[in-house]
């Protein structure tokens, strides 16, 4: 597809005065071979801000996001030109952090606002946001990040972070030996780190589904396929590719235990989505993942973290977790608890709102 896709959201009934908001959004948006945190958000907070009463005009900009070539820069100046003066533009983060000459361009004839899902920490972002009336971040920490990055204004940095669906208790195994990774096969997920680990926890009882796009690196999967092989694990953990809806559904209900040994995260919304359905997590202590696992309101964590990129301390907490009982029932316990406080993605929207209303004024 070449170009720029516009679409028309709209909320039935829509309340009228709420506003009008052009969002720019990558090409892949809602492909089902490539699912991310990213595309999932941006597709919630659209239909969030619809069903608040906002005319939503989505324009998914072809290119290679975050690396455009000229025919997608071209793409998305035709897009920001055609807008009229004194329009609201949300823009995804993949997109502005690319094309700072883009924006800067429009920057005083539109309203621009960037939605940040992963910094690029580079002058390249720096500039691309300077130019933006507001700036939304999906986690407290990519906030943080970008403030001591860039030096930007602290009040045209806000947050909006990920809401969750809420879901029924996960069934599980029983046994707490049904391992889930929910990630894009990639190394920034961490999957040979997850390699290591469970090669070492060999001796013990489990099973690992693995559920994520197989497409990004295919190098890198491959290198994890032999190694997989070579360790004797290939019969136990099971790549099972991209899974949407119903399936993913069904991947989460069958787990005890969700692992994501990312070297990098922004926030990880499988995490919440694990907590939704009161599913533990072994988690990395990276990036916005901490923020993202919280605290049960009794106080007790709702999962294990261990530093990234460190095989031994991922088996060393895989091991804890499959050798005790006790330990299973409390990070269960504090997971089930840890549902009621989790916030909706109707809470994102609104806070998204009101940047937009703000910067809109």
């Amino acid at each position: 597809m070449t170009g720029a896709a516009t679409r028309v959201a709209a909320a039935e009934g829509d309340a009228g005065g709420a506003g009008e908001v052009h969002v720019v959004l990558p090409n892949d948006i809602d492909d089902p071979g490539s699912p991310s945190g990213g595309n999932r958000y941006d597709r919630r907070v659209c239909r969030g801000l619809a069903e608040q009463g906002w005319t939503v005009r989505e324009h998914a900009v072809a290119g290679e996001w975050p690396r455009p070539d000229d025919r997608a820069r071209a793409a998305l100046a035709g897009v920001l030109a055609a807008r009229p003066d004194g329009a609201t533009v949300l823009v995804d983060g993949l997109v502005a952090s690319a094309t700072p000459e883009v924006l800067a361009a429009q920057a005083d004839r539109l309203r621009l606002v960037v939605l940040v899902h992963m910094p690029m920490d580079d002058d390249t972002e720096a500039r691309a946001l300077t130019v933006a009336r507001a700036v939304v971040a999906t986690s407290g920490w990519t906030r943080d990040r970008l403030l001591d990055r860039y030096g930007l204004p602290a009040d045209r940095v806000r947050v909006a972070e990920p809401g969750v669906d809420p879901a029924p208790p996960a069934t599980g195994s029983g046994t707490g030996g049904a391992l889930l990774c929910v990630a894009a096969v990639t190394p920034t997920k961490g999957h040979d780190v997850l390699a290591g680990a469970l090669a070492e926890v060999a001796d013990l009882p489990w099973s690992c589904v693995c559920v994520g796009a197989l497409t990004r690196d295919p190098g890198f999967v491959a290198d994890l396929r032999s190694r997989l092989s070579a360790t004797g694990l290939a019969d136990r953990v099971r790549l099972a590719g991209p899974c949407t809806g119903d399936r993913l559904d069904a991947a989460y209900d069958a787990a005890d235990l969700l692992v994501l040994p990312s070297r990098a995260e922004t926030y990880g919304m499988v995490v919440t989505e694990a907590l939704a359905r009161g599913v533990p997590v072994l988690g990395t202590a990276v990036g916005g993942l901490p923020e993202a696992l919280g605290r049960a309101p009794g106080g007790g964590p709702p999962g294990l973290l261990v530093p990234p990129d460190d095989p031994a301390a991922l088996a060393a907490a895989l091991r804890r977790w499959l050798d005790d009982a006790d330990l299973r029932g409390r990070l269960g316990r504090a997971a089930r608890d840890r549902r009621d406080a989790l916030t909706g993605w109707s809470v994102t929207a609104s806070r998204l709102a009101t940047v937009l209303a703000g910067v809109a004024a």
